[in-house]
């Protein structure tokens, strides 16, 4: 009673493709994290996923692949087993993805929820019929979608001979697809009339500025998703077309157009609500009570379930009509903001409408931008055979999470955040606090938390719970408001506080001179230890489970952000959390971190150098395939795929090989 209901959903990705770096980030890591900090807080936590299966992207591949879109979604052909849908619940399952359930929209649930929002908006008379003008061809007997259309571009020093549709991927000049051929059968399409239903959104403006101007406010909406939602209604809104003639999607339960199917983006958004209803029974508990239910959405600014256009030879033919240089949150507002929102106002039902919206921008490769067409880029299962572990590359991501303007993806860039952050900065304080706690006696405390009585008067204890006090406080402050990005760099500032509290401190001198201080001291930084395992956990899952197995905590000690435990408070008295006396991991399973740790940071380096130098001989006698110019960059120190026959030397894999993160020991 009294918890807050947090229901999140993720864009759903199409299908037909493997998701690579910038779709992960830009919607399922990132609703990944907010929903585990959720969890963390004590929310009742829903997080739901799946695959987009319907629409002309499905039905396109299909044709290209001569098999039908069922066989796209879930692909069996001989010993060849491919199954897309699997693809993607694969690569998020390696990235550690926490959904409570991950579906796919061509589902009789979809279909059924479908339909009875459709029946809805029929009977509330928010529905008109329309004749609009679309591609055809006689040959294949069938109306086009902008995707079968394919051809050179004409624009003047261009030639792109791969430009489909309404406008050229090359030069981005906008085209009329009378001016290109036919994909399948390579003929020339003509203009045909067709009738298809349309959502009245003129008749729902007035709700829909209500809705719009109290959940701008409660969700805390940025002010470019505002203006960019009051540009679209002060421009006014226009009927939409709902349906396609196509033959792969939720069919229209009318007899006058038993023939066509739901328009992708009509018929898309509400796989969240069909997905949610394959997880429960009650799914119309988290999506039919606005009152109990907050709905926050994540998407990437490419995730749009359309694309959209301007040509006065098809004013209707797109659902959405702007100008040839919409901004990208121009053409996600239409869609989460507008459109959704206005299909179920429609209905007349009490639906749980979208409270925050959380877009990414770009997440850039170092050569250009991400492409799935030219399989530019890391995708998911590139990621996977780097073999550098999942908790990396969800820091990396999460770190250069583009929030506000793109960001750029750089091998060096990896590299770099992996010794300064990861390694110098976390790894280095965990492993310092442990294995001297880990010492025998006389040397250390033989693994055991030593008592610290006073440590509340103890001088430099108290500016150092002063400091961690604040952070935690502005660590909640950032992820209640989706700053996700700023949550992980002030949870990392704490493992800074860590390791300036332990040199200025200088404990391996007090042991001896002082030992109740010492205690304080490594009483206290252990406490951080686990602190940090807590607040990294939404990041890096996998990382924190390693460290409280080193703690030797079980589940029976859960720390927890809610409020009515007091672990908050508990946080600001880090030498309280880890009871004195409790044992923590065995001292052999420190040895690989004294290790790795052994010597200067000058002889490390000197070693990872020796070690790289190595590797470039032993690279002279291997096979070395280059992929999308991945490839290994010596002054990077990072291991990436395209290697065959060669083991890359620990000192360049600085958070799996060298901190044995296969072995499920700490960093």
């Amino acid at each position: 009673m009294g918890k807050r209901n947090i229901l999140i959903t993720s864009a759903l990705p199409y299908v037909n493709n493997i998701p690579h770096l910038g779709n992960i980030i830009g919607c399922v890591l990132s609703a990944d994290c907010f929903a585990r900090y959720s969890r963390l807080r004590g929310y009742n936590t829903l997080y739901i996923c799946g695959t987009d299966e319907y629409g002309t992207a499905t039905e396109n591949k299909a044709l290209e692949d001569n098999c039908t879109p069922q066989q796209i979604c879930d692909r069996e052909f001989g010993d060849l087993v491919i199954r897309y849908h699997a693809i993607h619940k694969e690569v998020y399952k390696w990235f550690d993805i926490s959904f409570d359930e991950f579906g796919r929209t061509s589902t009789p649930q979809q279909t059924q929820i479908c339909q009875d929002i459709f029946h809805k908006l029929l009977h509330n008379n928010y529905l008109s019929e329309n004749t609009i003008q679309q591609l055809y061809c006689s040959a294949c007997d069938r109306f086009l979608a902008d995707r079968f259309v394919v051809g050179t571009c004409p624009t003047q020093g261009c030639n792109y001979d791969s430009a489909r549709g309404d406008q050229c991927e090359k030069c981005g000049k906008l085209l009329n697809p009378t001016e290109l051929k036919i994909l399948v059968c390579r003929n020339t399409p003509h203009i045909r009339d067709t009738n298809h239903l349309f959502l009245e959104l003129p008749l729902l403006k007035d709700k829909l500025e209500e809705y719009i101007n109290t959940m701008a406010v409660a969700g805390s909406w940025t002010q470019n998703a505002i203006q960019a939602t009051n540009a679209w209604l002060k421009e006014g809104l226009k009927a939409r077309c709902i349906t396609r003639d196509l033959k792969w999607g939720v069919p229209v339960p009318h007899e006058k157009y038993k023939d066509k199917v739901f328009y992708v983006w009509f018929d898309a958004p509400i796989g969240y609500a069909s997905i949610t209803s394959c997880h429960t029974p009650d799914w119309e508990k988290w999506w039919k009570n606005p009152e109990n239910v907050e709905l926050y959405q994540f998407m990437g600014k490419d995730n749009v379930p359309f694309h959209t256009f301007k040509s006065s030879s098809f004013p209707s033919s797109s659902p959405f009509v702007l100008s040839s240089n919409p901004s990208p949150i121009a053409l996600i507002t239409p869609l989460s903001q507008v459109m959704f929102p206005s299909m179920l106002l429609g209905t007349g039902e009490n639906w749980t409408l979208m409270k925050t919206i959380s877009v990414t921008e770009y997440l850039n490769y170092e050569i250009g931008k991400f492409s799935k067409t030219k399989g530019i880029g890391i995708f998911g299962n590139d990621a996977k055979d780097t073999n550098i572990p999942s908790e990396v590359w969800r820091y990396y991501l999460l770190a250069n999470r583009p929030e506000v303007s793109d960001t750029l993806f750089t091998w060096a860039d990896l590299q770099a955040k992996l010794n300064s952050e990861l390694l110098n900065n976390l790894g280095n304080f965990i492993n310092r606090v442990l294995s001297f706690v880990a010492k025998p006696a006389g040397l250390g405390y033989a693994s055991l938390v030593p008592d610290a009585p006073g440590a509340e008067s103890h001088t430099l204890t108290s500016t150092l719970q002063e400091k961690v006090g604040k952070l935690v406080e502005q660590y909640i402050e950032a992820m209640e408001k989706v700053k996700l990005k700023q949550g992980l760099k002030t949870a990392m500032s704490i493992s800074s506080e860590g390791n300036a509290y332990l040199q200025e401190s200088q404990f391996w001198k007090l042991y001896k001179k002082d030992p109740a201080s010492c205690a304080i001291v490594m009483k206290t930084s252990v406490g951080l230890v686990y602190l940090l395992a807590v607040l990294l956990e939404p990041f890096m899952p996998s990382f924190s489970v390693k460290v409280k197995k080193q703690l030797n905590l079980g589940p029976e000690r859960e720390f927890s952000l809610g409020d009515e435990k007091g672990d908050i408070d508990l946080a600001r008295r880090p030498w309280e959390i880890i009871p004195s006396g409790h044992k923590i991991g065995k001292d052999e399973d420190i040895k690989i971190y004294r290790a790795k740790f052994a010597g200067s940071q000058a002889e490390r380096a000197l070693k990872a150098e020796a070690d790289a130098k190595e590797l470039s001989k032993q690279l002279k006698k291997a096979k070395v395939t280059v992929v999308d110019e991945c490839d290994l960059r010596e002054e990077s120190g990072v291991w990436l795929s395209g290697v065959s026959g060669v083991d890359p030397p620990e000192s360049l894999m600085p958070w799996s090989s060298a901190a044995s993160l296969e072995n499920d020991r700490l960093a």
